[in-house]
Order: C-alpha cells, then structure tokens, then sequence
C-alpha cells in the first residue's frame, strides 16, 4: 500500500483496468443541468438530485422529470469521469460515477463512498440547507441515492433507486451513517426490471431486504422490463411521490 493509501484510511483501493484512477479517488462534480430559474421555478416544493448510470450524461435522468414531477426543481448532475473510448462515439462522451460499470465488494465500497461524498459536496454548496432534497438515480446513480443515506440520511428528504445495486460494507468507513439511517424512516422506492441482465436479480433481492431493515421502502419488480425505466415505473413513481408529499399531484 502506498502512503496516499495509508493518509487515507485505506479508503482509496487499487489502480483500476477501466477507467483511469485508483477506486475511492476523491471526485468533485463539476457539470451540472439545471431546471428553470437555475432550480428555484418552485423553491416551496422539493428538489430532485438526478444521477445517471454508465456511459450516459445530465440530459437522460432530466428528461424523465416531465413524467414523474413536472413542477418540481431539478439539478442533474454529470459524473466527474469519462469513459475510455466513449470520445469517439456518435453522441459524444459519456461518464460514469465509478471506475468501471459496476464495481465490486471493496472497490464499490470506495468507488461508492467517493461518489457520494462529492454529490453530497456539491448539494452543500449549491442548495440552500433548508430546502429539502430528493436523490434519483438509474444503475449507478440509483446505488448513489442510496448511498448518500449511508452517508448523510438527514440531509435527503426521499431517495429513488431505479435498477441499482448495494455497496457491501466490507471497507470500514465508507457507510458511516446505517445505525442513524435505520432510526430516520427515510422513504426510499426501488424499482427493477424481471429481464434485467446487467444486475442479477440476487442483488436486487439484497438491496431490497438490506432497505427494509433501514428505510419505508416501497419496491416493485416489472414483469418483461430490462435494464431500463418503463412507463409503468414512472407511473407508479409518479404516484408515491404524491403520496409521500414531495409532488403536488398534478399533471
């Protein structure tokens, strides 16, 4: 271990084969796409903290906002990370939060906490402390709004994880806050697909038994979806944030 391992705790693991860095590297968020009036259109309601997975940008989870809360704030943030060769494609570079597509046991520890310290940074500085929050993601954003419970559960008002995965908890560290986290009743809705094959349905089963012993969690399985949202989903996600009071129930 070199001595930037060893200043850090041991939270910043090995160089990865992926994307260039070492997992748990600290990161900063520095792209971001706002609603209307920067975020402030409806200061008296919620705003939603949008992550997007592996490969994509700020553009995909923004655009889902017409569906599941029109009239709520928004600020879609693009992760710190581009990922190798992506320059080249038809729509130009995508990003990722960790140093490969999904991470595994000690790196997603890292590479997890990483990313949601520097979400959890950013809501610091740009959000005003009393306005509440709502973290949404997709694959690894989704890990990330759960993660940022792990974290720092008062700061975050609800969380929505579409198809995501858990970190395990094997770094010492790196999920600070589970014993407050299971105090607070956070409400948390997860949704998964029954055809998904990026994240095997085991770890869903996992990610939804470790969220019910921790948070309200309202979780659904979608028969015939993939790795992907369907407007069922957004439907049903529609509906429980109305229920939950972060929407105003209209369309």
């Amino acid at each position: 271990m070199d001595q930037a391992q060893k200043d850090d705790g041991g939270l910043v693991g090995r160089p990865s084969t992926v994307v260039p860095g070492r997992f748990g590297q600290e990161l900063k968020v520095e792209q971001v796409r706002w609603s209307r009036k920067q975020g402030t259109a409806n200061p008296s309601r919620p705003i939603f903290i949008l992550m997007h997975g592996w490969g994509s940008n700020e553009d995909d989870m923004a655009d889902l906002m017409r569906y599941v809360a029109p009239y709520n704030d928004y600020a879609s943030l693009r992760a710190p990370m581009v990922v190798p060769g992506s320059e080249r494609g038809m729509f130009g570079p995508g990003y990722t939060w960790f140093h490969d597509m999904r991470p595994e046991q000690e790196d997603l520890d890292r590479d997890g906490y990483a990313a949601a310290r520097a979400v959890d940074a950013w809501v610091s500085a740009n959000i005003p402390e009393d306005r509440p929050v709502v973290a949404m993601g997709f694959s690894q954003g989704a890990m990330l709004a759960v993660h940022l419970l792990r974290v720092n559960p008062e700061r975050y008002r609800a969380s929505i994880c579409l198809s995501g995965f858990l970190a395990p908890g094997l770094v010492p560290g790196t999920a600070p806050a589970d014993e407050r986290l299971a105090g607070l009743n956070k409400p948390v809705f997860l949704g998964f697909g029954s055809d998904d094959t990026t994240v095997p349905k085991y770890e869903f089963r996992a990610l939804a038994a470790w969220l019910d012993e921790h948070v309200w969690l309202h979780t659904t399985e979608y028969d015939h979806m993939e790795h992907a949202v369907d407007m069922r989903e957004m439907n049903d996600l529609r509906q429980w944030l109305g229920e939950i009071d972060v929407t105003s129930g209209l369309m």
